[in-house]
């Protein structure tokens, strides 16, 4: 299995900063198929609804090899991934829910798209062009803002301007001011799944008419297992980087990079992800795990891996291509307890 990111014409017309990320979740909640509709046992009268006076729906991609990705427009996410290992038997291997109303009451980012901007902005404000934007907190009482705002992005009900049984492509209009974010921003996603590979590609695109800032994410919770009774700690994990950039005591990143060298976050040779998950270091105790940016080796170079991920129980592998500085990943250190997942 291959996943993509790719960022096409970022940011036209007046530009700010942007940063389009990749975000790789690994993690374990229970999931369990029901009554068979799509191949990963979804119904997609379960995701038809009106919020609002807008629709929401599932939509299916699927190909030749036995790969079934299904998406909603709320929130642009994904729900499902459905892959075979190596007999042949197919697994769905992202966590999610089985209706709309579920991911619309539980409030999880599972397979949703992140934005305006993934991670905590500090004391919820930042200065752009010599302007101090003041934005709306939603991170407790440290008075930081999270993922964009509540509501964010991921709560958005997305505009369906394609969708085929090889390619969905969603956009969502962010009006200026939006939790305190300057601009109107449209944002272009394209979900579109290989017919001779099971790749997954993601494209997204951003056209703003304002200085402003931006970082997407993809926020999948992938276990490759197939298996969410099961911990991720024993699949195997490599990434291309030297270096990663740390977090403060208050969760918010310093702006410096160091060097992965020494410290549980080297991942450049290939490891379990449980074999320094519980070590001794600041940085893994401030996120309770591994909740960290890598700077990518790749920079940019969506031609050869910038991270891949292995469960040797299944046999699937997980590479991970990108146009990206940096990915995000993170080992569901916030999900509390046992979630019911897809079919109860």
């Amino acid at each position: 299995m291959v996943f993509k990111t790719y960022k096409m014409n970022d940011m036209k017309g007046k530009q700010g900063l942007v940063c389009m990320g990749l975000l790789l979740v690994l993690s374990s909640c229970s999931c369990h198929t029901g009554k068979q509709i799509t191949a990963s046992g979804l119904q997609r009268k379960d995701f038809q609804t009106e919020v609002n006076g807008q629709h929401t729906d599932l939509f299916t991609l699927s190909n030749k090899q036995g790969m079934e990705v299904c998406i909603t427009n709320y929130g642009a996410r994904v729900v499902s991934i459905l892959v075979p290992d190596r007999n042949g038997k197919r697994e769905d291997v992202v966590c999610g829910f089985s209706t709309i109303t579920e991911y619309m009451e539980q409030r999880q980012n599972f397979g949703s798209t992140v934005g305006r901007y993934i991670g905590r902005i500090l004391n919820a404000r930042f200065t752009l062009d010599g302007v101090e934007y003041k934005l709306v907190p939603n991170n407790g009482k440290s008075g930081h803002i999270s993922h964009g705002g509540n509501p964010g992005f991921a709560d958005r009900i997305w505009k369906v301007e394609q969708a085929d049984t090889h390619r969905v492509r969603l956009s969502y209009l962010s009006p200026d001011g939006e939790n305190g974010f300057p601009g109107n921003l449209k944002v272009t996603l394209v979900y579109s799944l290989g017919e001779d590979d099971n790749a997954l590609d993601l494209t997204y695109e951003a056209t703003t008419d304002a200085p402003t800032v931006l970082n997407l994410s993809h926020h999948s919770f992938f276990n490759i297992s197939g298996n969410f009774t099961k911990s991720v700690e024993d699949q195997q994990l490599w990434v291309d980087a030297d270096r990663f950039t740390p977090y403060d005591d208050k969760k918010c990143v310093t702006g410096e990079y160091l060097p992965v060298a020494g410290t549980p976050l080297d991942f450049r040779m290939p490891h379990t992800i449980g074999e320094c998950i519980d070590a001794d270091h600041p940085q893994l105790k401030v996120v309770n795990g591994y909740d960290h940016t890598w700077e990518l080796n790749t920079k940019g170079d969506d031609t050869r891996p910038a991270a891949w991920v292995y469960d040797p129980a299944s046999g699937r592998k997980m590479e991970i291509f990108t146009t990206e500085p940096g990915m995000q990943i993170y080992t569901g250190n916030g999900l509390k307890g046992k979630m019911t997942g897809k079919g109860g």
